[in-house]
This record gives structure tokens, sequence and C-alpha cells, in this order.
């Protein structure tokens, strides 16, 4: 036990203090999914495949907005792959963690656009 000791006691710990010093997530990390809303076409497949059911899909085509419930979201990435105009992108944001279930919805809205009558 003694020469365990010996051995690690001037090599560098293998933990971080996690608040203070954070790791970088690694290539491919899937944290937060995104929306870019200009890109979407409001086909509502990343909708049919999820898993969980994480994303709610309000209106149709180019109507459509979407709520994220990322306290059911498993970040498996497939509403990513099945996009076909790329409009959602995983983040490397993995600090996602609220006190209510109201701040773990994130909504995704269109812009009004311009000039538009009614």
């Amino acid at each position: 036990m003694v020469r365990e000791l010996l051995k690690h006691l001037l090599k560098k710990p293998a933990t971080l203090k996690y608040p203070f010093e954070k790791r970088v997530p690694f290539k491919g990390f899937r944290g937060r999914p995104v929306w870019v809303m200009k890109q979407c076409t409001g086909c509502g497949l990343c909708n049919e495949v999820c898993p969980s059911e994480a994303i709610e899909m309000i209106g149709k085509e180019l109507e459509a907005e979407f709520k994220h419930h990322l306290d059911r979201c498993l970040f498996c990435g497939q509403c990513e792959e099945v996009c076909p105009v790329k409009a959602i992108t995983m983040t490397k944001e993995y600090e996602l963690a609220s006190y209510d279930r109201a701040g773990m919805i994130i909504e995704f809205k269109r812009e009004e656009k311009a000039g538009k009558m009614t």
C-alpha cells in the first residue's frame, strides 16, 4: 500500500474541480438540439422520429413552430439526422438543469414576416 501511495503522490489528480474547471466536450458530443427556423420547412420528420416525444410541433409547413422539452429529450440526435434541410444542429451545451419544468421547455418560433398585411 505504501508503494502505491508513493507512486501516485506526485501525479496530477484524475478528477476536475467541476464548477470551476470544465471539460471540453469531445468531438461528436450531442448536447442540446437547436432549430434554425429560417431553414426549417416544417416537414415534421423530427417530430415523428423522436423516440421520447420531446418535440412538439405547432402548425404545419412554413407556419410550423416547435417546443422542445429538455426534460424528455434523450439527446440521441435522430432529429438532426432525419432533417432534410439540416435545420437542426446538436450543440455542445450540456449544463441544462433547472428547478422547474417550465424552464425545461425551449420554444423555437418564426420571425414575423416584414411588411405582412393583416
